[in-house]
């Protein structure tokens, strides 16, 4: 039995639509957004009554189940179902699309995610409990190389992070309004005046990449600087942004 031509582009519909859903969610294991996905079903659905109409017979042949519904005497009764039904249909979808929801949202930002007892960095398996800034001593033993030290992790922060995280610390670099969410201001006594240098250290080498899988999905911009940076550069960098916002690392013995 031949299908008819309207039911067939009803079916070509569907199968692109969960076709759709099949990729995201399978394949890619992603979250398609719905506006994205509209976007793509109207750009299809366009394409596919393009195709389906592309000559008169072919137009003819399409719009006879509708001709009959609508015309045909005998038809009445599913006429009117039809007329009811659909624009309730369209109307109770819109509704709900409009109505406000007072549901907590589905992904809540941890700004500061707690850290693992221990991490991989540098091919090595170090205790973040024990993990000290090797250079942090040079502050009272030797303040002149000490500002050596911060200088040389100004220079490896502007050629690096500045670009997200701002010449001045504040999160408001060149790149930061392309990011979402923008990156932390650092300048805040809510950001790094309240963590440890081992655990600026785990971020910075570890990423985004590396925060912990148990409580995601994440949401971090952060390049798993580890594969960039010698590791003596990012504990120079940590000296820079303490002196620099003229905030004092945290330890674990003051917690």
């Amino acid at each position: 039995m031949k299908i008819p031509r309207l039911l067939q582009a009803v079916l070509v519909l569907a199968g692109v639509y969960f076709g759709f859903i099949v990729v995201f969610d399978i394949v890619l294991d992603a979250v398609i957004p719905s506006s994205l996905l509209a976007m793509y079903m109207f750009f299809v659905t366009a394409g596919v009554f393009m195709v389906f109409t592309h000559d008169e017979e072919q137009t003819r042949e399409l719009v006879v189940p509708i001709k009959a519904l609508v015309e045909d005497p005998s038809n009445r009764l599913w006429r009117n179902i039809v007329f009811v039904v659909v624009p309730l249909a369209a109307g109770g979808g819109a509704y709900m699309q409009m109505q406000p929801s007072f549901d907590a949202p589905l992904e809540l930002r941890t700004i500061h995610p707690a850290p693992p007892s221990t991490a991989k960095i540098y091919g090595e398996r170090v205790n973040l409990l024990k993990l000290t800034n090797p250079f942090r001593e040079t502050e009272k033993k030797d303040p002149e190389k000490f500002r050596e030290l911060v200088d040389a992790g100004a220079a490896v922060y502007i050629q690096n992070c500045q670009y997200c995280h701002g010449d001045k610390l504040d999160g408001n670099g060149p790149f930061a309004a392309g990011l979402n969410p923008t990156p932390l201001n650092f300048q805040d006594v809510g950001t790094i005046a309240q963590l440890q240098e081992s655990y600026l250290f785990w971020r910075i080498a570890t990423g985004g990449p590396g925060l912990p899988k148990e409580a995601a999905p994440w949401i971090s911009s952060m390049p798993v600087w580890q594969d960039f940076l010698k590791e003596d550069e990012i504990w120079k960098v940590i000296l820079y942004l303490y002196d620099y916002t003229g905030h004092r690392p945290r330890s674990w013995e003051h917690e």
